[in-house]
């Protein structure tokens, strides 16, 4: 991947040291990782940064997060001072500079704000100079909050044209059970299944959770951002984010034309599992452009879920495309060789009946 403008979501969990505390050595570490992304003079980093309110919370002594706005602002107030002094010296062991972004609601909501916070955002970037982008919740009322960082983060992506945002924080990244689950690699859509997947957050500090990681996936997908949800516990390397080699889930863009989409499924890294396809199944992928129907299936390897990439291999053992599947192993396993109006019955709340729709299979390349 080579974007040009990347946002940075961190965590209160990664930032956080304990109460009232930052953890400063992983800031430094972060901030190795945004200096490597400058060296590219056409990488522009945004980032945006919780922990305010939990820094406040704890120079104030309060273990539950208040519930009462006023205490809620004066926590924010008091950590905002707190985070900035943490940034400003992780960023000047790099010889970089940050500045400090507060927003609200209504500066998205008004255009003529939206284009000033912009062209703020693009004058720090040009000058090489770190945008801290956080919430400004010391003056934030309860109807105009974005609720969580995360939402904030892509609409900055909507609003800049980001081409990536990472969402760093104590989560591997999105699990198909929150407790003892696996990691799904590549999202390509977010269906209503992947959203059941997501849980809240029961920390006392931060809000929102996977719940709210997936609705900012969704909002900065269909504005054709990229996004990348991981943890950053244990020294997150950021080009390692950007080859693709990074343990988390990966979320294509959704608001990108057919080509790119594409693009997005051939360099993706490791499917999931392999689904094996007779001669013709094979011809009509390659020469026609099909979708991949259960008829053609002959095997299928692998344990995998619904929405996640596999390798699709010829009858002579060649891979000749990668694709999301509709459908996990086992359904997969139970509907082979099976006709579409066979399939619909035995599964009457699907509305289509093919296992790789066309527009989400991809050549090898």
């Amino acid at each position: 991947m080579n974007p040009q403008t990347i946002v940075i979501k961190l965590g209160t969990g990664i930032l956080s040291a304990g109460s009232g505390k930052i953890h400063q050595e992983r800031l430094n570490e972060i901030a190795v990782g945004i200096q490597s992304l400058s060296e590219n003079k056409e990488v522009k980093t945004i980032i945006v940064s919780s922990g305010a309110v939990g820094l406040g919370m704890g120079k104030l002594g309060l273990t539950e997060r208040p519930s009462n706005l006023a205490v809620l602002r004066a926590c924010a107030a008091i950590g905002q001072c707190c985070l900035m002094n943490a940034w400003t010296d992780a960023l000047a062991k790099v010889d970089l500079m940050p500045g400090q972004v507060l927003l609200t609601r209504q500066d998205f909501a008004d255009h003529h704000r939206s284009q000033k916070v912009k062209e703020t955002l693009s004058n720090l970037t040009c000058r090489k100079i770190v945008p801290i982008v956080n919430e400004n919740d010391s003056v934030s009322d309860e109807e105009i909050k974005f609720g969580d960082n995360d939402v904030l983060s892509a609409l900055l992506c909507s609003l800049t044209g980001a081409q990536l945002l990472i969402i760093l924080s104590t989560a591997k990244g999105l699990m198909t059970h929150p407790q003892a689950g696996e990691l799904i690699p590549f999202v390509a859509e977010i269906s209503p299944a992947i959203e059941e997947m997501a849980q809240g957050t029961s920390s006392a500090t931060a809000v929102g959770g996977m719940t709210t990681k997936i609705e900012a996936a969704k909002i900065a997908t269909k504005s054709g951002c990229a996004v990348f949800i991981g943890s950053g516990e244990n020294k997150p390397d950021l080009t390692n984010i950007l080859a693709n080699k990074a343990e988390g889930t990966f979320f294509s863009p959704t608001g990108l034309d057919l080509n790119q989409r594409k693009k997005w499924l051939a360099f993706f890294p490791q499917p999931k599992g392999s689904i094996h396809i007779d001669e013709g199944a094979s011809l009509a992928i390659i020469d026609k452009g099909s979708s991949l129907l259960a008829g053609g299936i002959t095997a299928v390897n692998g344990k995998f879920t619904e929405a996640e990439v596999v390798s699709l291999i010829n009858h002579k053992g060649i891979t000749i495309a990668r694709g999301v599947t509709r459908f996990n192993t086992e359904e997969l396993l139970s509907i082979q060789g099976m006709k579409n109006q066979e399939i619909l019955k035995k599964y009457p709340n699907r509305s289509r009946a093919e296992v790789i729709h066309r527009d989400h299979l991809a050549p090898h390349l």
